[in-house]
């Protein structure tokens, strides 16, 4: 797959699925399967067993992996598509709404 236009921390708005609408910010990319974790979406249950870290054990609600392909990038509180140009040596992101760099 080809470089990732979302990364850790950035802001995103879910486009598809059932939480759609929701915005969050990415707590991790997986390149290799394509998916974010975005904080708040796409909350799991976990039931688990008594252990040494957790003593009590009982259900856990946690992210579950949602597609790249459904989330977009928030910028200025707008969800825009982003894109790569070239500034002077440096590769660097930028809203294609506003042509503005992101980073």
């Amino acid at each position: 797959m080809s470089t990732m236009k979302i990364k850790k921390d950035d802001m995103v708005k879910v486009i598809a699925g059932k939480d759609k609408d929701k915005e969050g910010r990415v707590l991790s990319v997986n390149k290799k399967d394509g998916k974010v974790l975005v904080e708040g979406v796409n909350m799991l249950t976990k039931h688990t067993k008594p252990s040494m870290a957790n003593q009590n054990g009982g259900i856990v609600h946690q992210e579950g992996p949602i597609d790249i392909s459904n989330v977009m990038y928030l910028h200025k509180g707008k969800p825009t598509r982003i894109g790569f140009k070239m500034d002077g040596d440096q590769k660097v992101r930028f809203a294609k709404s506003t042509g503005e760099v992101i980073d």
